[in-house]
Protein backbone atom coordinates (compact mmCIF):
# COMPACT_ATOMS: atom_id res chain seq x y z
CA UNK A 1 0.00 0.00 0.00
CA UNK A 2 1.00 3.34 -0.42
CA UNK A 3 1.55 5.63 2.84
CA UNK A 4 -1.34 7.97 3.31
CA UNK A 5 0.42 10.90 3.31
CA UNK A 6 1.56 10.63 -0.94
CA UNK A 7 -1.84 9.45 -1.24
CA UNK A 8 -2.91 12.51 -0.20
CA UNK A 9 -0.60 13.95 -1.62
CA UNK A 10 -1.28 13.01 -4.91
CA UNK A 11 -5.07 14.11 -4.53
CA UNK A 12 -3.88 17.60 -3.46
CA UNK A 13 -1.52 17.99 -6.69
CA UNK A 14 -3.91 16.74 -9.43
CA UNK A 15 -7.04 18.45 -8.13
CA UNK A 16 -4.90 21.45 -8.58
CA UNK A 17 -3.42 20.19 -11.80
CA UNK A 18 -6.66 18.55 -13.78
CA UNK A 19 -9.06 21.23 -12.27
CA UNK A 20 -12.32 21.65 -14.86
CA UNK A 21 -11.92 24.40 -17.11
CA UNK A 22 -14.34 28.09 -15.80
CA UNK A 23 -17.38 28.05 -16.78
CA UNK A 24 -17.17 31.43 -19.08
CA UNK A 25 -16.18 29.58 -22.32
CA UNK A 26 -17.57 29.32 -25.75
CA UNK A 27 -19.20 26.30 -27.71
CA UNK A 28 -17.76 25.68 -31.20
CA UNK A 29 -21.21 24.01 -32.97
CA UNK A 30 -21.27 21.99 -35.70
CA UNK A 31 -24.66 21.68 -37.34
CA UNK A 32 -25.89 21.71 -33.27
CA UNK A 33 -23.41 19.88 -32.20
CA UNK A 34 -20.60 21.30 -29.79
CA UNK A 35 -17.54 20.41 -31.22
CA UNK A 36 -15.04 22.79 -29.03
CA UNK A 37 -14.83 25.21 -26.63
CA UNK A 38 -12.61 28.79 -26.65
CA UNK A 39 -12.12 31.13 -24.23
CA UNK A 40 -13.55 34.58 -25.24
CA UNK A 41 -10.54 36.01 -26.71
CA UNK A 42 -10.04 32.69 -28.96
CA UNK A 43 -13.93 33.20 -29.86
CA UNK A 44 -13.59 36.91 -30.69
CA UNK A 45 -10.48 36.19 -32.74
CA UNK A 46 -12.19 33.42 -34.63
CA UNK A 47 -14.97 35.25 -35.67
CA UNK A 48 -13.03 37.55 -37.72
CA UNK A 49 -12.28 34.83 -39.94
CA UNK A 50 -15.22 35.27 -42.33
CA UNK A 51 -17.25 32.79 -44.12
CA UNK A 52 -15.52 30.23 -41.41
CA UNK A 53 -17.05 31.26 -38.18
CA UNK A 54 -20.23 33.03 -37.65
CA UNK A 55 -22.06 34.42 -34.23
CA UNK A 56 -24.07 31.75 -32.53
CA UNK A 57 -26.01 33.62 -29.72
CA UNK A 58 -23.80 32.15 -26.73
CA UNK A 59 -21.19 30.48 -28.82
CA UNK A 60 -19.52 30.40 -32.52
CA UNK A 61 -20.43 28.10 -35.32
CA UNK A 62 -19.29 27.11 -38.59
CA UNK A 63 -20.62 28.84 -41.49
CA UNK A 64 -23.27 27.24 -43.04
CA UNK A 65 -21.75 26.73 -46.78
CA UNK A 66 -19.13 24.54 -45.21
CA UNK A 67 -21.93 21.71 -44.87
CA UNK A 68 -19.35 18.42 -45.51
CA UNK A 69 -16.21 17.29 -43.78
CA UNK A 70 -13.65 18.34 -46.62
CA UNK A 71 -14.96 21.72 -47.02
CA UNK A 72 -14.46 22.40 -42.98
CA UNK A 73 -11.48 20.39 -43.11
CA UNK A 74 -9.81 22.81 -45.88
CA UNK A 75 -11.21 25.89 -43.93
CA UNK A 76 -9.76 24.58 -40.70
CA UNK A 77 -6.55 24.74 -41.89
CA UNK A 78 -6.23 27.87 -43.88
CA UNK A 79 -7.38 29.18 -40.12
CA UNK A 80 -4.68 27.02 -38.47
CA UNK A 81 -1.76 28.32 -40.53
CA UNK A 82 -2.95 31.98 -40.20
CA UNK A 83 -3.30 31.49 -36.07
CA UNK A 84 0.39 29.77 -36.16
CA UNK A 85 2.27 32.66 -38.05
CA UNK A 86 0.64 34.94 -35.53
CA UNK A 87 2.51 32.54 -33.04
CA UNK A 88 -1.04 31.65 -31.40
CA UNK A 89 -0.45 27.73 -31.67
CA UNK A 90 1.68 25.09 -30.12
CA UNK A 91 4.13 24.25 -32.67
CA UNK A 92 2.89 22.60 -35.73
CA UNK A 93 2.88 18.54 -36.11
CA UNK A 94 1.63 18.73 -39.63
CA UNK A 95 -0.84 15.56 -38.71
CA UNK A 96 -4.57 15.88 -37.90
CA UNK A 97 -7.07 14.34 -35.69
CA UNK A 98 -10.74 13.63 -36.72
CA UNK A 99 -12.96 15.38 -34.58
CA UNK A 100 -16.77 13.73 -33.90
CA UNK A 101 -19.36 13.48 -31.61
CA UNK A 102 -17.86 10.04 -30.07
CA UNK A 103 -14.60 8.28 -30.76
CA UNK A 104 -14.45 6.33 -34.40
CA UNK A 105 -17.54 8.15 -35.34
CA UNK A 106 -17.84 9.78 -39.03
CA UNK A 107 -15.99 13.00 -38.20
CA UNK A 108 -17.25 16.39 -38.40
CA UNK A 109 -13.61 17.79 -40.01
CA UNK A 110 -9.94 17.13 -39.18
CA UNK A 111 -7.65 19.25 -37.71
CA UNK A 112 -4.11 19.98 -37.53
CA UNK A 113 -3.19 18.98 -33.85
CA UNK A 114 -1.62 22.21 -33.23
CA UNK A 115 -4.93 23.76 -32.98
CA UNK A 116 -6.52 21.25 -31.29
CA UNK A 117 -5.88 23.16 -27.42
CA UNK A 118 -7.16 26.37 -29.66
CA UNK A 119 -10.45 25.18 -30.87
CA UNK A 120 -11.00 22.81 -27.43
CA UNK A 121 -11.75 19.83 -29.68
CA UNK A 122 -11.74 16.35 -27.85
CA UNK A 123 -9.16 14.52 -28.36
CA UNK A 124 -7.70 10.88 -28.01
CA UNK A 125 -4.46 9.21 -26.95
CA UNK A 126 -3.17 5.92 -26.25
CA UNK A 127 -0.76 5.78 -23.00
CA UNK A 128 0.98 2.45 -21.89
CA UNK A 129 2.32 1.66 -18.65
CA UNK A 130 5.71 -0.34 -19.07
CA UNK A 131 5.76 -2.75 -16.48
CA UNK A 132 8.64 -5.16 -15.03
CA UNK A 133 8.37 -8.08 -12.85
CA UNK A 134 11.75 -8.12 -10.56
CA UNK A 135 12.87 -9.94 -7.11
CA UNK A 136 8.75 -10.65 -6.96
CA UNK A 137 7.91 -6.90 -6.88
CA UNK A 138 6.23 -4.53 -10.03
CA UNK A 139 8.42 -1.92 -11.38
CA UNK A 140 7.54 0.93 -13.52
CA UNK A 141 9.70 2.66 -16.56
CA UNK A 142 9.46 6.57 -17.00
CA UNK A 143 10.25 8.39 -19.97
CA UNK A 144 12.03 12.39 -19.83
CA UNK A 145 10.57 14.55 -22.64
CA UNK A 146 12.98 16.26 -24.65
CA UNK A 147 13.61 19.69 -23.28
CA UNK A 148 12.79 20.65 -27.24
CA UNK A 149 8.48 19.46 -26.83
CA UNK A 150 6.38 22.03 -26.90
CA UNK A 151 4.26 21.27 -24.54
CA UNK A 152 5.62 19.82 -21.01
CA UNK A 153 9.35 20.05 -21.80
CA UNK A 154 11.59 17.79 -20.12
CA UNK A 155 8.94 16.34 -17.90
CA UNK A 156 8.59 12.69 -16.79
CA UNK A 157 6.10 10.91 -18.87
CA UNK A 158 4.95 7.51 -19.77
CA UNK A 159 6.84 5.11 -21.37
CA UNK A 160 4.98 4.91 -24.51
CA UNK A 161 1.96 7.32 -25.53
CA UNK A 162 0.96 9.30 -28.21
CA UNK A 163 -2.40 10.93 -29.56
CA UNK A 164 -4.28 8.83 -32.52
CA UNK A 165 -4.31 10.72 -35.53
CA UNK A 166 -7.09 10.82 -38.01
CA UNK A 167 -7.14 7.40 -39.75
CA UNK A 168 -5.46 5.42 -37.18
CA UNK A 169 -6.79 3.44 -34.78
CA UNK A 170 -5.70 2.64 -30.89
CA UNK A 171 -3.79 -0.82 -31.41
CA UNK A 172 -1.95 0.86 -34.40
CA UNK A 173 -0.89 4.16 -32.05
CA UNK A 174 0.48 1.66 -29.64
CA UNK A 175 2.50 -0.15 -32.31
CA UNK A 176 3.99 2.97 -33.45
CA UNK A 177 4.56 5.14 -30.67
CA UNK A 178 6.36 1.96 -28.54
CA UNK A 179 8.62 2.08 -31.86
CA UNK A 180 9.53 5.60 -32.18
CA UNK A 181 9.48 6.48 -28.83
CA UNK A 182 10.97 3.12 -26.93
CA UNK A 183 12.51 0.78 -29.63
CA UNK A 184 9.74 -1.86 -28.33
CA UNK A 185 9.18 -4.37 -31.00
CA UNK A 186 5.76 -4.71 -32.69
CA UNK A 187 5.33 -8.26 -31.85
CA UNK A 188 5.72 -7.32 -28.08
CA UNK A 189 3.46 -3.27 -28.41
CA UNK A 190 0.74 -5.80 -29.01
CA UNK A 191 0.59 -7.60 -26.33
CA UNK A 192 0.03 -4.63 -24.77
CA UNK A 193 -3.45 -5.31 -22.84
CA UNK A 194 -6.15 -2.21 -22.38
CA UNK A 195 -7.06 -1.16 -19.34
CA UNK A 196 -9.76 1.17 -19.98
CA UNK A 197 -9.37 5.07 -19.88
CA UNK A 198 -8.97 8.13 -18.30
CA UNK A 199 -9.93 11.27 -19.23
CA UNK A 200 -8.74 15.13 -19.52
CA UNK A 201 -10.84 18.46 -19.26
CA UNK A 202 -8.62 21.47 -18.44
CA UNK A 203 -7.74 24.97 -19.19
CA UNK A 204 -4.22 25.17 -20.62
CA UNK A 205 -1.88 28.20 -21.84
CA UNK A 206 -2.39 27.01 -25.53
CA UNK A 207 -6.13 26.49 -24.96
CA UNK A 208 -8.40 23.89 -23.85
CA UNK A 209 -7.26 20.13 -23.37
CA UNK A 210 -10.57 17.86 -23.44
CA UNK A 211 -8.61 14.50 -24.59
CA UNK A 212 -9.62 10.86 -23.58
CA UNK A 213 -6.65 8.33 -22.80
CA UNK A 214 -6.77 4.99 -23.43
CA UNK A 215 -4.90 3.02 -21.46
CA UNK A 216 -2.50 -0.26 -21.21
CA UNK A 217 -0.46 -2.29 -19.31
CA UNK A 218 2.77 -3.71 -21.51
CA UNK A 219 4.85 -6.73 -19.80
CA UNK A 220 8.31 -6.11 -20.56
CA UNK A 221 11.50 -8.40 -20.23
CA UNK A 222 13.60 -7.88 -16.98
CA UNK A 223 16.39 -6.98 -19.23
CA UNK A 224 14.70 -4.49 -21.54
CA UNK A 225 16.41 -1.27 -21.94
CA UNK A 226 14.20 1.52 -23.91
CA UNK A 227 15.69 3.01 -26.95
CA UNK A 228 13.83 6.14 -28.48
CA UNK A 229 13.77 6.70 -31.93
CA UNK A 230 12.05 9.79 -32.82
CA UNK A 231 13.82 11.94 -30.46
CA UNK A 232 10.56 12.89 -28.27
CA UNK A 233 12.33 11.22 -24.99
CA UNK A 234 16.35 11.82 -23.67
CA UNK A 235 16.33 9.07 -20.94
CA UNK A 236 14.08 6.78 -19.00
CA UNK A 237 14.50 5.26 -15.55
CA UNK A 238 13.12 2.19 -13.93
CA UNK A 239 11.20 3.05 -10.45
CA UNK A 240 9.66 1.27 -8.19
CA UNK A 241 5.81 1.05 -7.30
CA UNK A 242 5.95 3.19 -4.04
CA UNK A 243 8.51 5.73 -6.10
CA UNK A 244 6.72 6.23 -9.04
CA UNK A 245 3.21 7.57 -6.49
CA UNK A 246 5.91 9.89 -4.65
CA UNK A 247 6.73 11.26 -8.42
CA UNK A 248 3.23 11.47 -9.69
CA UNK A 249 3.10 13.96 -6.36
CA UNK A 250 5.98 15.87 -6.86
CA UNK A 251 4.68 19.92 -8.05
CA UNK A 252 8.39 20.90 -8.74
CA UNK A 253 11.90 20.33 -9.60
CA UNK A 254 13.08 17.84 -12.46
CA UNK A 255 11.25 15.16 -11.89
CA UNK A 256 7.42 16.65 -12.68
CA UNK A 257 5.73 14.11 -14.45
CA UNK A 258 2.86 15.50 -16.85
CA UNK A 259 -0.39 15.81 -15.57
CA UNK A 260 -2.04 13.16 -17.66
CA UNK A 261 0.73 10.17 -17.55
CA UNK A 262 0.12 11.07 -13.73
CA UNK A 263 -3.19 10.24 -13.89
CA UNK A 264 -1.96 7.01 -15.88
CA UNK A 265 -0.33 6.08 -13.34
CA UNK A 266 -3.01 6.89 -10.65
CA UNK A 267 -5.61 4.60 -12.68
CA UNK A 268 -2.69 1.60 -12.44
CA UNK A 269 -2.07 2.31 -8.82
CA UNK A 270 -5.86 2.13 -8.07
CA UNK A 271 -6.08 -0.75 -10.23
CA UNK A 272 -3.55 -2.51 -8.50
CA UNK A 273 -5.14 -2.11 -4.90
CA UNK A 274 -2.28 -0.07 -3.84
CA UNK A 275 -4.52 2.88 -2.74
CA UNK A 276 -7.55 1.01 -0.29
CA UNK A 277 -10.87 1.91 -0.97
CA UNK A 278 -10.98 3.05 2.72
CA UNK A 279 -8.85 5.33 1.97
CA UNK A 280 -10.31 9.17 2.44
CA UNK A 281 -8.82 10.10 -0.53
CA UNK A 282 -10.04 7.38 -2.72
CA UNK A 283 -13.18 9.04 -3.93
CA UNK A 284 -11.78 11.85 -5.05
CA UNK A 285 -9.08 10.05 -6.92
CA UNK A 286 -11.24 8.05 -8.66
CA UNK A 287 -13.94 11.31 -10.44
CA UNK A 288 -10.39 12.72 -10.92
CA UNK A 289 -9.98 9.48 -12.95
CA UNK A 290 -13.47 9.91 -14.74
CA UNK A 291 -14.89 13.14 -14.07
CA UNK A 292 -18.19 14.15 -15.14
CA UNK A 293 -17.67 15.88 -18.21
CA UNK A 294 -21.17 16.10 -19.43
CA UNK A 295 -20.66 19.62 -18.86
CA UNK A 296 -18.04 19.75 -21.81
CA UNK A 297 -19.67 17.72 -24.42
Amino acid sequence: MIEAGIVTAIRARLTTALAPPPGDLRPLRVDGHVAGWLDVHRAARALRFDGVFRDDGDGIALAPALDTAAARTHALDRVARVLAAEGALSAWRDEHYAVAQEFGAPPWFELERAAARYFGVRTFAAHVNGLVRERGAVEMWFARRSPAKAIDPSQLDNLVGGGIAAGSSVPATVVKEAWEEAGIAANLAQTAVAAGAVHVCRLQPEGVQRETVFVHDLWLPADFEPQCHDGEAVAHQRVDRVTAARLIARTDGADVVTADASLVVLDWLMRQGAIPRASPDFAALDALRHPDSARWD
